[in-house]
């Protein structure tokens, strides 16, 4: 769950992170700007963007109240699982049974509802992660005509660039007026995506 949990609300840190290492490694002479060549970098809009810091700051808050919500699971089972070690012992054979059963059923409950709100959070970001896709997909499209691009990389794939060629500055300026933030709760997986193999993710 907390790897879950630090994944999903910190990636996009961790790509700004790599951007700005991208960007400090740039060469003092960039060379010159390939015409009809653009380039840009939807991680470091993700990472950027109002909206994008929106979803990674409600995505904490979110992971923050699931683990409110299953840190009592926690504590109960162990608690109890250290009554039974501690008084195991003096118990009939038939009682120290009946409870090992309950407490194991108690930890399957428990690992089911961590799983199902795993799946929950991870739904919800990528859910969130489609809206700007889906918001900045415009702006591409006009800055591609604007900018005369033949060709628009991404800039994950490209090692060096003149930044004159790189779009994802102004593509973020665009969007931030467009969709200047994403308010969103918890979301609920579908039910044909959640009986999907976890492999698929």
């Amino acid at each position: 769950m907390k790897a879950l949990i630090i994944a999903a609300t910190a990636a996009a840190s961790l790509v700004a992170t790599v951007a700005s290492a991208q960007s400090a490694a740039a060469p003092a002479n960039p060379g010159p700007v390939v015409p009809g060549v653009c380039v840009y970098y939807n991680a470091r809009l993700l990472a950027q963007s109002a909206a994008g810091q929106a979803v990674e700051a409600r995505m904490q808050q979110l992971a923050q109240e699931v683990q409110g919500e299953l840190q009592p699971y926690a504590t109960a089972i162990q608690s109890e699982a250290q009554q039974l070690q501690t008084s195991g012992a003096s118990l009939p054979a038939a009682d120290l049974q009946s409870r090992r059963q309950a407490l194991q059923q108690r930890a399957q409950e428990a690992q089911q509802l961590e799983s199902t709100r795993e799946n929950e959070l991870r739904y919800t970001l990528a859910m969130q992660r489609q809206a700007i896709t889906e918001a900045v997909s415009p702006i591409l499209t006009a800055l591609y005509q604007e900018k005369g691009c033949g060709l628009l990389l991404d800039r994950e794939s490209v090692f060096m660039m003149n930044p004159a060629m790189d779009l994802t500055d102004t593509a973020i300026q665009r969007l931030n007026a467009a969709l200047p933030t994403l308010s969103f709760n918890r979301m609920a997986v579908p039910a044909q995506q959640s009986q999907q193999p976890a492999a698929a993710n």
